[in-house]
C-alpha cells in the first residue's frame, strides 16, 4: 500500500469488492457532517452516488460509535457488503474517512476488502506557521490549509503572531502589515473545529518584538535599544514596568477569540536579554533568573485567562538551573531543526523534570527557495523518535519565514505531510534518506501522472542549497552588499559560502535542467498553486547560482558577456509579475512591495 499516513494495524481479508454506482449512508451518532460530506464528495469523484435511505440497496457506508476506541482511534473494515467505520468519537470517525478516502485515491472504485485498526502515537499533532515575517496568509488560504493538515491526521494549527493581529488597545501595531482581526480569528476557528483541528494562539511575549519595539509609542520598553539597528531592539526588558503592562494589554485583546487551553507565550531568542537594562540583574543573579521571573509573569497573565502556557524550551535548556523552578503544569516546545541538534538530545531532561513537553522538528523552508529537504526530513524523522522514546504528547513541525518570507508555502508541505505521518505512526513512516515518501506524497498531492517528478522535487529541495542561495539571489555582483530593504535585506554572503566554482557549475546544471512537469488541471485551486510554487522555488535557485557564478568572475576582476548580463536581467523581470501574482494569490499585499525592491536592485544592476 502506497499510504502517506500508514495506520498501525492492517489485515488484508483477500478479496475486492467493486463500489456500485449507489450507496447507503447509515450514520449512527455521528454528528460530524464534515466527515459525510467528505466521503461522499469522494464517491461522487468516482460516479458512486448517495442513494436515498429508503433505497433497497445493499451497499452501505456505516458510521458507529464504538466506546473500546480512545480519543483519534478509530477501527475500518471493508467487504463485499459494505464499509464500516466505528469510533469512540467523532474525531475518530474522521480519521476513518481520511483513510477511505487515501484508499479510494489509490484504488478508485474497486478496494481491497481489509480491516484496519488504528491510532496515533501522539496526542498533539500540530502544525506552526509562521504570518509574521512578510506573508499574511488570506483567511481562504488557511482554510484549504486546515483541510489539507486534517487529511493527514494532524490536529492542531498555531500561527505565529508578533505584530499581525488588531489589537484593540494598541491600534498602532500591526499597521501595514495587514493584521488578522478578531472575525478572521472567529471564521478560523470555527473552520477548523469542524475539521478537528485546534486553532492554538501563539503570541510573541518577550523576544522577536522588534515590530512593536520599533513604534515610537513602545520603544522605551527594549531591553536594548539599537540593537542589530532596530530603534527598541527585539527584546522586552523585565526590568522595564510597562513591559508585562503591554504584555498584559496584547493578551486581554487577544486570547478571548480562540477556544484552545493551550496558549504558546514563544519566549524563545531574547537575544538581548541581559545586555542592556537588566545586565545589572543578571550579574547579580543570573541570566537564567532573570529569564524565569519575567517567564511567571507571563504564567501568571496565563493563568488569568485560563490558558495553559506552552514555552519554547531554547532558553530554558541553556539554563538548566532554573528547570525545577518552573510550574509543573507548563509545557516546553522544544525545537531543533538540526538533523542531530544538540537541544534534540537534550529532551530526556524536560521528561526528567516531570514537565510535559512536544518536540518541535521545522520544515527547512524559511531561507530557502525549494527547502533543505534532506535535513527537514532527517531533522522530523530522528526528533519523532526521540518524541516517542521520551514520553512527548506531542510533534510539531515548524515552518518559519525569516528574511522576507519570500519562500513558498508548497515547497514546506511535503514535510509538514512527512511530520503527519511521523506524529501518527512514525515505525511505519519511510525513512528520510529513500525517495518513497517523496513518490506517495506526489502520487496523493497530485495524481499518478506525478510520480515521475520526484526527481526534481527532491533536486529543487537540494541541501548544497543551503541558506546562502536565499541571500545569493540579492547579493551585488560587485561588492559584498545585500540588496532589499528593512526585515528583507539580503546578507552577503557570496565570498563565504562553501562550494568550489566546480560545484557551483555542476548545481547550476542541474537546476537548468529541471522541469516542473505537473498538470495543474483538474487539481484543486490549492493544489495548482503548488505546482506554480515549486516553478518559482526551481527559478530563484537557478538565478541564485547564477548569481554566484557572475560574482565570483566580477571580483577578481574578470569580466561578464553583456548578454549573460541581461539574459540573468531579463530572467528577473519575467519572473517579477509571477512572484507577485503567487503572492497575492494566497496571502494578503502587505510586505510585497518590500520584496520586490530587491528584484528592482537586481534588474537595474550595472556592471562596469
Amino acid at each position: 500500500m502506497n499510504w502517506l499516513i500508514p495506520p498501525k494495524q492492517y489485515q488484508s481479508l483477500g478479496d475486492s469488492v467493486a463500489l456500485p454506482a449507489f450507496v447507503r449512508v447509515l450514520a449512527e451518532g455521528l454528528e460530524d457532517e464534515t466527515a459525510t460530506d467528505q466521503v461522499l464528495a469522494a464517491f461522487s469523484s468516482l460516479g458512486v452516488q448517495r442513494a436515498a435511505d429508503s433505497a433497497d440497496t445493499p451497499f452501505a457506508i456505516r458510521f458507529h460509535r464504538d466506546d473500546q476506541h480512545a480519543q483519534d482511534a478509530y477501527a475500518l473494515s471493508i467487504r463485499s457488503e459494505g464499509i464500516d467505520i466505528a469510533a469512540g468519537t467523532d474525531a475518530g470517525l474522521f480519521y476513518g474517512v481520511q483513510t477511505l478516502r487515501e484508499l479510494l485515491r489509490l484504488h478508485g472504485k474497486r478496494l481491497p476488502c481489509l480491516a484496519i485498526t488504528d491510532y496515533p502515537d501522539f496526542d498533539r499533532r500540530c502544525c506552526y506557521l509562521d504570518c509574521s515575517r512578510g506573508k499574511v496568509p488570506t483567511v481562504a488560504t488557511l482554510k484549504q490549509l486546515i483541510e489539507r493538515l486534517a487529511s493527514w491526521k494532524l490536529n492542531e494549527l498555531q500561527l505565529y503572531v508578533e505584530n499581525v493581529f488588531t489589537f484593540q488597545s494598541h491600534p498602532d501595531i500591526g499597521v501595514g502589515y495587514d493584521p488578522f482581526t478578531p472575525d478572521d480569528i472567529a471564521a478560523l476557528r470555527e473552520f477548523a473545529r469542524r475539521h478537528h483541528v485546534r486553532l492554538v494562539p501563539s503570541l510573541a511575549s518577550l523576544g522577536h518584538m522588534e515590530k512593536i519595539l520599533m513604534l515610537s509609542a513602545h520603544q522605551q520598553l527594549g531591553e536594548l535599544p539599537g540593537y542589530r539597528g532596530w530603534p527598541g531592539g527585539t527584546t522586552l526588558s523585565p526590568q522595564e514596568p510597562g513591559a508585562i503592562e503591554l504584555v498584559a494589554d496584547l493578551y486581554a485583546d487577544f486570547l478571548p477569540h480562540f477556544d484552545a487551553l493551550d496558549f504558546n507565550v514563544c519566549g524563545d531568542e531574547p537575544w538581548e536579554l541581559g545586555q542592556g537594562k537588566s545586565k545589572a540583574a543578571a550579574e547579580s543573579k543570573g541570566v537564567g533568573r532573570v529569564y524565569l521571573e519575567f517567564i511567571l509573569k507571563l504564567y501568571d497573565l496565563c493563568q488569568q485567562h485560563g490558558k495553559h502556557m506552552n514555552l519554547w524550551g531554547d532558553i530554558v535548556l541553556r539554563h538548566p538551573e532554573i528547570l525545577n523552578d518552573l510550574p509543573p503544569d507548563l509545557v516546553m516546545l522544544n525545537w531543533d531543526y538540526d538533523p542531530n541538534g544538540p537541544r534534540m538530545q537534550r529532551t530526556h531532561e524536560f521528561r526528567e523534570a516531570g514537565l510535559t513537553f512536544l518536540c518541535c522538528p521545522g520544515t527547512h523552508g524559511w531561507k530557502s527557495h525549494g527547502t533543505r529537504l534532506s535535513q527537514a526530513m532527517q531533522n522530523t524523522h530522528q526528533f519523532a523518535a526521540i518524541a516517542r522514546r521520551e514520553g512527548a504528547s506531542g510533534l510539531m513541525i515548524t515552518d518559519w519565514g525569516d528574511a522576507g518570507h519570500r519562500n513558498t508555502l508548497a515547497v514546506s508541505l511535503h514535510t509538514m505531510a512527512y511530520a503527519a505521518a511521523c506524529a501518527w505512526n512514525g515505525s511505519e513512516t519511510p525513512a528520510p534518506e529513500t525517495s518513497i515518501f517523496t513518490e506517495r506524497y506526489l502520487l496523493h498531492m497530485f495524481g499518478e501522472s506525478s510520480v515521475g517528478q520526484c526527481g526534481a522535487i527532491r533536486a529543487i529541495g537540494d541541501e548544497r542549497l543551503g541558506e546562502w542561495a536565499y541571500f545569493a539571489a540579492l547579493e551585488r555582483l560587485s561588492a559584498p552588499e545585500g540588496f532589499g530593504t528593512g526585515f528583507c535585506q539580503a546578507h552577503p554572503v557570496i565570498n563565504d559560502m562553501p562550494l568550489s566554482e566546480d560545484e557551483v557549475a555542476e548545481l547550476l546544471h542541474e537546476q537548468a535542467s529541471i522541469r516542473i512537469d505537473i498538470d495543474p488541471s483538474g487539481l484543486p485551486t490549492f493544489d495548482q498553486q503548488s505546482v506554480a510554487e515549486y516553478d518559482i522555488a526551481r527559478r530563484m535557485n537557478l538565478l541564485a547560482l547564477e548569481r554566484v557564478h557572475m560574482a565570483r568572475r566580477v571580483r577578481v576582476g574578470k569580466s561578464i558577456d553583456t548578454r549573460t548580463l541581461e539574459a540573468h536581467q531579463e530572467a528577473w523581470r519575467a519572473l517579477k509579475p509571477i512572484f507577485s501574482e503567487n503572492w497575492l494569490a494566497r496571502n494578503r499585499p502587505s510586505r510585497l512591495d518590500d520584496n520586490l525592491v530587491g528584484f528592482d536592485q537586481a534588474i537595474a544592476e550595472t556592471i562596469s
